[in-house]
């Protein structure tokens, strides 16, 4: 067994090169817990359901684009409802936080999770954290029912308030054992998840029958092992409609670029799929891909290239793309957000005003720019269905871990069945799109940009790429696509 923080990190193997990376359990550290009967069984929504409960040896594996030859690999804990509970319907005091930034769905699995607990498992007594993770010590409570709840998915941001930082372990966990609660939904992103680590591991010190579950949220989709965050559907769907609106002033105006700015602070993949699914994008530009200005090749050449073809361009950049270019008098590389993030410079205008100063020297056209920024307004937007539906199964699936003893883990889809995680494999690296990957490539078709690298530095980003799987040929590729794009 490796470690994890202070505790064992729980790995199985099996025949075949089978590999299980388990999630802790309430029993590893406080043994001779009793068990309860599910009430799921009694049910009534559940009597039509073949099978009420997961089979305790159902995983779900990581790769599923193998040869005959491949092992098996890793595995993850397949998520859903137990045939034994740890925790009686009765003893239960649940409570929610949202912590760091906003993102399209947080009502939504804030309310999944109060319904959840309280009409598959009887549960009334479930608080709402206000503020973040410093509203454990700091701020008032609220009190969450069905009733409270009933309409807040329709809404955008999150009825119980955000912060980011104001993470105290100490002060948490006291809060969370003077107040009696014994399961904790930790709803965030990578910064939030390993605050709820740390959070576990305290309580796991101290011997409390608590449950600690993460709902791994980041609105940029650079959570590792699991398909994709929710809110990332949401966000590329809202991100058209300023996509749209820069398309149709470039079109209206002479030699017009409209420039619009996504989110995606070192993962370019809101503006990559927004980018495919538009086709009215020219050029998009990610901070995995790495590009130059000036010079043959360059973006300069490239638009005026695309402006005498077509009279207009759009592009699209992502706001953690081309801060290396950046005068280091402008970038913050050595500071950080209250969530431990380096912070970036506003790209958007500066990239905007470099382009100007390019033509304006130039003297050979004169153009507009039209700069369009919707980072707020995609953030605060209601969930559309598709997040919603998904909200709410990672809700639910929450929900049945942690009243099965699960605890210290995050819930997500592996190659679309949910899975209980560990902590360390979510906050061990960040997702990002793999530039030579297919995905990059269709989106190269797509716009006929240049790919601004060289076939030295495409053969330098292969050899500096982690290994993603057991395999090293294409299928690997393949693989990796799949599970972060939905492909």
């Amino acid at each position: 067994m490796g470690t994890s923080g202070d505790s064992p990190r729980k790995i199985v193997s099996g025949d075949s090169g089978y590999v299980l990376e388990d999630v802790p359990h309430l029993i590893d550290y406080i043994p001779d817990l009793p068990t309860f009967s599910n009430p799921l069984q009694d049910n009534p929504a559940y009597s039509v359901v073949k099978q009420y409960f997961v089979n305790v040896d159902a995983t779900v594996a990581q790769t599923i684009v193998v040869h005959k030859s491949s092992p098996r690999g890793t595995h993850f804990r397949r998520a859903g409802p137990r045939q034994k509970v740890y925790f009686e319907s009765d003893e239960v005091h649940a409570c929610i936080v949202t912590c760091g930034g906003l993102c399209p769905g947080l009502n939504t699995v804030i309310r999944e999770i109060v319904c959840g607990l309280y009409h598959m498992y009887g549960v009334k007594k479930v608080l709402g954290i206000n503020g973040g993770y410093r509203g454990f010590y700091s701020r008032n409570t609220i009190t969450l029912t069905p009733k409270v709840v009933n309409d807040i998915h329709k809404r955008g941001g999150t009825v119980l308030g955000t912060s980011r930082g104001g993470h105290n372990t100490k002060k948490i966990v006291d809060s969370i054992q003077d107040r009696g609660i014994n399961q904790v939904y930790i709803i965030g992103g990578d910064g939030t998840q390993k605050g709820a680590s740390a959070i576990y591991e305290e309580i796991r010190r101290r011997g409390l029958k608590v449950a600690v579950a993460g709902v791994p949220k980041t609105i940029d989709n650079d959570i590792p092992v699991i398909d994709k965050s929710f809110g990332f559907d949401t966000a590329v769907e809202e991100a058209q409609r300023a996509i749209n609106a820069a398309h149709v002033e470039s079109e209206s105006n002479e030699n017009c670029i409209g420039l619009v700015k996504l989110m995606g602070r070192d993962s370019g993949f809101i503006a990559m799929h927004a980018t495919i699914a538009s086709r009215d994008v020219d050029c998009c530009l990610i901070p995995e891909s790495p590009f130059y200005l000036e010079g043959a090749g360059g973006l300069f050449e490239y638009i005026e290239k695309r402006l005498k073809e077509n009279g207009h361009m759009v592009i699209v950049i992502a706001e953690g793309a081309g801060q290396e270019l950046l005068s280091e008098s402008l970038r913050s590389s050595h500071q950080q957000d209250a969530s431990g993030n380096k912070l970036h410079q506003d790209v958007g205008l500066w990239i905007s005003q470099s382009i100007k100063d390019h033509f304006s020297r130039q003297k050979k056209m004169a153009i507009n720019l039209k700069y369009i920024d919707p980072t707020y307004m995609i953030r605060a937007v209601p969930s559309n269905a598709s997040d919603n539906v998904y909200c709410t199964l990672l809700a639910q699936s929450a929900v049945h871990g942690t009243m099965a003893g699960y605890t210290g883990f995050t819930v997500g889809p592996v190659n679309g069945r949910h899975s209980y995680i560990p902590f360390y494999r979510i906050i061990e690296r960040q997702n990002r799109v793999v530039i030579t990957d297919r995905m990059w490539a269709r989106l190269l078709s797509s716009t006929n940009q240049p790919s601004f690298m060289t076939a030295k530095d495409v053969i330098n980003d292969i050899g500096e790429e982690e290994p993603l799987t057991q395999m090293s040929d294409d299928n690997s590729s393949d693989d990796k696509m799949i599970k972060e794009n939905g492909y």
